[in-house]
């Protein structure tokens, strides 16, 4: 419905041939990448219980090797229906009939999906979540995401530094600050966001800069908040329309893409999609990988007596933390996109890259190749083999409780220069960038 709606409003080509690149790929193959590799031989032993799996990406027994072919001719003849029946031949007939049945069979979590389910789901078309920084306008994705708000309740609560003198002079105190607005922007996060058609959601309250420079001054440059017994580090904050409730971590797993495309006309599609797990719910319907997308919802309903705002609802959307992003200058002319996978780390990629771009005076390839941060229950988490790993005893003298892990990132983005749109990816991913200068 997403796709159909969009080539609607702002398509120029033919509904019909946005497929035939998809169709091609589905009955000719591709190469199994390296990561891809990976996953499917860690989800080997679950494949055991998954036959359609094991159909698609076994050989001979067991997972197929890097390079080999992966042809999916049921979903050729899925696409093939779209292309010629549009969204309807999707919500309708044999998909509705194969998805019902793969979701009543499936050997784990077996459930009802029926005609009217599919017949009652719309795309809402939404209003963008804007704000300034500095003398950007960066705008992104509202709820049911929380991608903007938090980006853009970070990049406030930081505003009133000098990140460039920072990160040149003693980059561990750059790092400190975004480390101590990040865990204060997603203490709101947890508290506050999910679907607004449910729930009152205060975005603008939260992204106020007379709210963020409240959290701000929480944030002292020299030393990190301390943490004692019994009460929160990092406690989400008042803002203004908000409403009486609790906070409840959602999970979050990585099984998400991004691109990012520009015409020669400036038009811009900022994408992000996903199945929520590595190969969803690991089923198959008519070749199509099914989502695990309701593991994003938060299962307990209540905490200490009050609602959770992401708790499960009949036709509810769950929280995300897509984070499709457009930066626009003085002049309002869009000068960035971007957007990434990582599931809850997804606002930090993005952050990261926009505060090296628009701070630091990076490029977009450049900033997206900085190390990323993110953060637990103990305290900070910076990628291992980074620059930043090599900070871990300044951060820890800062006063943080310092690990390291891998934080992958899939970014992929595009930044105008003075000769064009220039393609960038992640170093970190398979991803690939196209451009064609004039």
């Amino acid at each position: 419905r997403l796709m159909e709606m969009a080539h609607k409003k702002w398509g120029k080509l033919p509904w019909a041939r946005l497929f035939e690149p998809a169709i091609k790929l589905a009955e000719q193959g591709y190469a199994v990448s390296a990561p891809q590799h990976d996953w499917i031989k860690r989800l080997e032993p679950l494949w055991a219980d998954f036959p359609q799996m094991q159909k698609l990406y076994w050989r001979g027994g067991k997972a197929v090797e890097r390079g080999a072919i992966i042809k999916n001719p049921e979903l050729a003849k899925l696409l093939r229906e779209l292309q010629s029946g549009g969204a309807d031949a999707f919500y309708t007939g044999k998909t509705v009939e194969a998805i019902s049945s793969a979701v009543a069979n499936a050997p784990h979590n077996p459930s009802t999906l029926t005609e009217q389910d599919f017949a009652d789901y719309s795309a809402i078309l939404r209003q963008p979540v804007c704000s300034q920084y500095r003398e950007y306008r960066i705008c992104g994705m509202g709820p049911p995401s929380s991608g903007a708000t938090t980006v853009l309740q970070i990049l406030g609560s930081i505003e009133r530094f000098d990140m460039a003198a920072l990160y040149d002079k003693n980059p561990e105190s750059a790092w400190h600050v975004i480390g101590e607005a990040m865990q204060l922007a997603y203490a709101d996060r947890e508290k506050y966001l999910a679907d607004q058609d449910f729930i009152s959601v205060p975005v603008a309250g939260l992204i106020d800069k007379r709210y963020l420079a409240k959290r701000s001054a929480m944030i002292n440059v020299r030393s990190a908040r301390p943490r004692k017994p019994g009460i929160e580090t990092y406690p989400a904050g008042n803002p203004p329309g908000a409403m009486p409730r609790t906070a409840a971590i959602s999970s979050e797993v990585a099984g998400t893409t991004h691109f990012t495309a520009v015409d020669g006309q400036g038009n811009i599609v900022n994408m992000t999609s996903t199945v929520e797990g590595p190969f969803g719910s690991q089923l198959l319907a008519r070749g199509m990988v099914l989502n695990n997308e309701l593991t994003d919802f938060t299962f307990a309903p209540e905490k200490d007596g009050a609602p959770v705002p992401n708790r499960v609802q009949p036709g509810k959307r769950p929280l995300s933390s897509m984070s499709p992003t457009i930066v626009y200058d003085a002049e309002g002319e869009p000068i960035l996109a971007l957007g990434s996978a990582g599931g809850k780390r997804i606002i930090m990629h993005v952050t990261k890259t926009l505060i090296g771009v628009l701070d630091y005076g990076k490029s977009l390839e450049d900033a997206m190749a900085m190390p990323n941060i993110y953060f637990d229950a103990k305290g900070l988490i910076v990628e291992e083999g980074s620059d930043l790993e090599n900070l871990q005893a300044d951060l820890t003298r800062l006063g943080h409780v310092v690990t390291t892990g891998g934080l992958p990132s899939k970014l992929a983005g595009a930044q105008k220069t003075d000769t064009g749109w220039v393609g960038a990816v992640d170093p970190r991913s398979t991803g690939e960038a196209v451009s064609r200068l004039p």
